[in-house]
């Protein structure tokens, strides 16, 4: 597989993988065993929506790997989701989980429908129906979902509810799912999470390479959970979010936009376009300004061998999962620019995910203040170890990351054994 064909989520998951299996000198057994998904299931839903029709939506559940705990990966619905993405998904959740250190494994589901053109009403009634259809492949000792791109916390909270009602019961024997709203048994601050821990590495990356960040600008493409708390959080340190895109477009302010202005803009208009309070430009430009820090939140493969020339960005912090494809990441090497790889840089969310696991199980109650101390150590602690083993390798971060979760996978595999 040569780069330039690495475009897709999975090819680049696949692409990494063998890399790092390369540099670790890793055999052709252990290569399969760590690549290959232990399970893939394809599932038809077929609801009855409100208005009385019956549709047909395929779906997708793929546990990548459980060698160091249950799978752990979101639910994402979109009109064009695959079992590739999925797969190259749950892969990335594998290294991701491993590296910051929490015990789980690798998991994603897909569910292929648009949720802006239903109604709540029979959002609801599909993500009950494909509960239903998997309910055997969750479990808190399984495969433990969450929300991803097109669900939200009341989808997590649906699932529950459907579990419950059909063991009989009114809470699930454990933890099902995470990102649940916090009066089901959700966590505080699980939302923001991962927006958090993208600032949290962008300002461990200042200190080791003595930028101020206050003086940092920042641009952030994708305007959602992660990108929007993100260029949030983010000028609060004093720091100026510059441009900000979205799905409808894109804006640009080079002394810094008002952001809370910016969020009333998006609930208001459903996007960024037309924000009165800077210059509106083509969404795909805002990955070109100049600026210190890019921040690509929203799909993957958006920065390609393309564009990866006119990137004017000094650091790039990988708020989406796989947004550098290995062509463009090359070139990124080539031209000195600093790159946080997405399983180090986006790992907030699947970190507090595990403390809403382990309060639930235990039935424990943590506060905002718990989760945010326990958030910053650990993200601090997870760049540290990437960084240093990046320059004692003299590697770029991202080879450094998949290495060291490569490492620890594998160690969990041959500390199982290797019979079944």
């Amino acid at each position: 597989m040569s780069k330039k064909q690495s475009n897709g989520i999975l090819q680049t998951a696949v692409w990494n993988v063998r890399q790092s299996a390369q540099r670790l000198g890793l055999d052709e057994r252990m290569l399969t065993r760590i690549l290959e998904p232990r399970e893939k299931i394809v599932v038809a839903l077929h609801p009855f929506l409100s208005d009385g029709k019956f549709v047909h939506i395929p779906a997708f559940v793929v546990r990548h790997n459980d060698t160091l705990g249950p799978a752990k990966g979101g639910i994402r619905m979109t009109p064009g989701v695959t079992l590739d993405e999925i797969t190259g998904l749950s892969m990335e959740m594998t290294w991701k989980t491993a590296l910051v250190g929490v015990p789980f494994g690798g998991g994603k589901s897909g569910i292929c429908c648009d949720p802006a053109a239903i109604t709540p009403h029979d959002k609801e009634i599909i993500i009950r129906a494909f509960t239903r259809a998997v309910r055997r492949h969750i479990g808190p000792e399984i495969y433990v979902p969450a929300p991803d791109m097109g669900t939200n916390e009341a989808d997590m909270g649906h699932i529950r509810d459907c579990i419950s009602y059909s063991g009989g019961t009114s809470i699930t024997d454990g933890c099902f799912v995470t990102g649940k709203p916090v009066v089901l048994g959700g966590i505080i601050g699980r939302r923001e999470s991962t927006g958090q821990g993208v600032v949290h590495t962008i300002a461990a990356a200042c200190e080791r390479l003595k930028l101020k960040l206050a003086d940092l600008r920042v641009a952030v493409q994708g305007f959602g959970n992660v990108g929007g708390v993100a260029a949030a959080r983010i000028v609060k340190t004093g720091a100026a979010v510059t441009a900000v895109s979205d799905i409808t477009g894109g804006t640009v302010k080079e002394k810094g936009l008002d952001i809370a202005k910016l969020q009333e803009h998006v609930r208001a208009s459903g996007g960024v376009k037309g924000f009165a309070g800077g210059r509106d430009v083509p969404r795909d430009s805002v990955m070109e300004v100049p600026c210190d820090v890019l921040v690509p939140a929203a799909g993957g493969s958006s920065i390609t061998e393309a564009n990866a020339g006119r990137i004017q960005a000094r650091m790039i912090a990988e708020g989406a999962n796989a947004p550098v494809t290995p062509a463009a990441d090359e070139i990124l090497q080539e031209r000195d620019i600093f790159v946080i790889p997405d399983i180090l840089c986006n790992a907030g969310g699947v970190f507090v995910s595990y403390l809403e696991y382990t309060q639930e199980m235990q039935r424990e109650q943590m506060t905002y203040s718990e989760v945010e101390a326990r958030l910053t150590e650990r993200m601090r602690k997870t760049f540290s170890d990437v960084y240093e083993r990046a320059q004692q390798k003299k590697s770029p971060m991202r080879w450094a990351a998949i290495d060291i979760a490569v490492l620890r996978v594998v160690e969990g595999i041959l500390a199982r054994g290797l019979l079944p």
